[in-house]
């Protein structure tokens, strides 16, 4: 039995991806086994979104091959799609497919493993990605990151995503309904809903993502249905009013802003200004208190002036959202931002995001201190952290407790007491 293992780098959508791909290597008898050990085939499902995300992939690569000099590594999705060549040139890479061929990864595999001497020094396939192929992870037992979109027609001025990821694209509701009672027949209790632009979901069927949802929650088995990252400009009242009236959509949102500057928003080429995104959450707030809103953000921008700078923090310093992902602007290729005459000094986008950083931090304090002595449902997870479990609320809270595997893959009302050192929330004792 051949052993294969499996490694994911960057968005949720990758996972759904790994985790679809592994499954049919399981069904063709491979073994698999934890990245970190000997195995025959590795993959590395891999990202482009910054150059960290390809230097990682790099030093994966390399760290494989101590482990097994002899095995077939396989380099698959983003990285692969934006520079083949780059990986090409990697000693130790055996398949090189972009986000259109990594679908027939195992036919790849099959061939390398038949043609003996007689197989091609490298296995390389770069079609451009305009089919859509729906997935879902089952990795964790609680919580499947459920593929309903890809791709993307925004085509920001910092963003490679459109040229690895194709065009928008999705199934119609009721192909990606029946995809939805496939998960619903497992023991999964939580689906997030993934895609690069789920907002844009079946709008070339002349359908759409709220109808999408009303039909979704109808589906038995299903206790918790999360929406991951929605652009401002797509996040619709109706959307938001949906997840007020129904338990099973959770109370959690992931808003992509960028900059709190409309300048910067313009020059990035996003789809809204500052304003649509105050609304936003307004609206959320007004429904749902309680609600956590995470946004995205990057700091460094090529036109990003000291001024603008302050201007994007004194705008999410006032905005109530719970906290933020930040990033540090990175060039890169074949985009229009690289082309601007500016650029902001690298030293100067760290100490930037450090100061974004610690107004997340802020936030996310303030968050969970209104949640102090409230109850709420959190989803056990099965990881056992040095004697503790956790999971998390249905807004996103991360709680834990002592591990007791009776509770793995349950949901309990719990009150959240005290947050403990490592920041993560204890529950009341059970009276």
């Amino acid at each position: 039995m051949k052993r294969i293992a499996f490694h994911t780098l960057g968005c949720k959508l990758n996972f759904s991806e790994t985790s679809t791909l592994s499954r049919q290597f399981g069904k063709e008898g491979y073994q698999q086994v934890d990245f970190k050990e000997t195995a025959d085939i590795y993959i590395i499902n891999s990202c482009s979104v910054t150059r960290n995300a390809e230097k990682r992939c790099k030093e994966l690569i390399r760290k494989v091959l101590r482990q097994n000099p002899v095995a077939h590594v396989a380099i698959i999705g983003c990285f692969s799609q934006i520079n083949p060549e780059e990986i090409k040139a990697i000693p130790g890479v055996d398949i090189v497919l972009g986000n259109a061929d990594k679908f027939n990864l195992f036919e790849h595999i099959r061939q390398l493993d038949t043609s003996g001497n007689n197989a091609p020094k490298q296995d390389i396939a770069i079609n451009k990605p305009e089919a859509f192929v729906p997935g879902y992870s089952l990795d964790g037992r609680t919580r499947s990151f459920f593929k309903i979109q890809d791709g993307c027609d925004y085509f920001c001025s910092y963003c490679t995503i459109p040229l690895a990821r194709g065009p928008s694209r999705s199934n119609n509701i009721a192909q990606t309904i029946a995809t939805a009672s496939e998960i619903a027949g497992t023991n999964v209790k939580e689906v997030v809903l993934s895609g690069v632009n789920i907002g844009d979901f079946g709008r070339k069927h002349g359908q759409n993502f709220y109808g999408f949802l009303q039909e979704l929650v109808e589906i038995k088995g299903l206790e918790r249905i999360r929406i991951s990252s929605i652009e401002p400009d797509l996040l619709h009242d109706d959307i938001i009013e949906i997840v007020a009236q129904t338990p099973a959509l959770m109370p959690h949102f992931h808003i992509p802003l960028q900059s709190g500057s409309d300048q910067i928003l313009s020059d990035m080429g996003r789809r809204y200004d500052t304003a649509i995104f105050a609304s936003r959450v307004q609206k959320i707030k007004s429904l749902m208190p309680h609600a956590c809103i995470a946004a995205d953000l990057i700091v460094g921008f090529p036109t990003e002036t000291d001024e603008l700078f302050r201007e994007s923090y004194e705008f999410l310093r006032k905005t109530e959202v719970s906290y933020l992902h930040v990033f540090t602007y990175s060039e890169r290729e074949n985009t229009r931002s690289i082309k601007l005459n500016a650029r902001v000094p690298m030293i100067e986008r760290n100490r930037r995001s450090r100061i974004m950083q610690q107004l997340s931090t802020g936030k996310k304090d303030v968050f969970y201190r209104e949640n102090i002595n409230q109850q709420h449902k959190v989803l056990w997870e099965n990881e056992n952290e040095n004697g503790f479990m956790s999971g998390f609320t249905e807004n996103y809270i991360k709680v834990k407790t002592l591990y007791d595997s009776a509770r793995v893959n349950t949901i309990e009302t719990i009150t959240l007491s005290c947050i403990d050192t490592d920041g993560v929330f204890l529950p009341a004792p059970i009276k």
